[in-house]
């Protein structure tokens, strides 16, 4: 719907620009560049890539854990009482039960901590491409990712990620 919203706009604004070409900057940004290319940025990415390497070696060790649970009863359950085979059963739903939730509650830990950077980068992101766009006279600036086609000349991409990097580190999270 976006995607669809910013290409009509786009028609629109050079649909009229033949009359107005003159007084018409377009700009272009590709926002997933932005977030990937600055500082903090990338500081999140290595962050959350951290954790993820962290909370996948807990993973492992957990399933580890449970296969070889797993592989115990197998060998004892022919051995086992009824009430014996029953209780090793429920520990061993209940250990995965305990893994799955630890895996579910891993994944949005994580999906929360990367959609906090990635709101706050774009709020500053944004506030630097309406800063580039006052000063630069620009009529329009979008996304790069919803046109069609853009000239490289009207990038602002590295600029704007020039000058968030340049921004007191209180005022862009660091």
């Amino acid at each position: 719907m976006k995607k669809m919203l910013g290409i009509m706009l786009t028609m629109l604004v050079l649909a009229t620009a033949p009359a107005m070409a003159a007084d018409v900057k377009i700009g272009v940004i590709d926002l997933q560049q932005a977030l990937n290319s600055t500082q903090e940025g990338k500081a999140a990415k290595d962050r959350i890539k951290r954790k993820v390497d962290n909370f996948q070696k807990t993973m492992e060790s957990r399933q580890a854990e449970l296969k070889k649970l797993n592989d115990d009863f197998e060998k004892q359950k022919m051995v086992l009482s009824a009430d014996a085979r029953a209780a090793k059963e429920r520990e061993y739903q209940q250990k995965v039960r305990a893994f799955q939730l630890f895996a579910k509650d891993a994944q949005e830990e994580l999906q929360q901590e990367d959609a906090k950077a990635t709101r706050h980068i774009l709020e500053g992101l944004s506030k630097i491409v309406k800063e580039i766009g006052d000063k630069g006279g620009y009529t329009v600036i979008v996304e790069k990712n919803s046109l069609l086609y853009a000239s490289n000349g009207i990038d602002l991409t590295n600029q704007v990620i020039q000058a968030y990097d340049k921004l007191p580190k209180k005022a862009n999270g660091k």
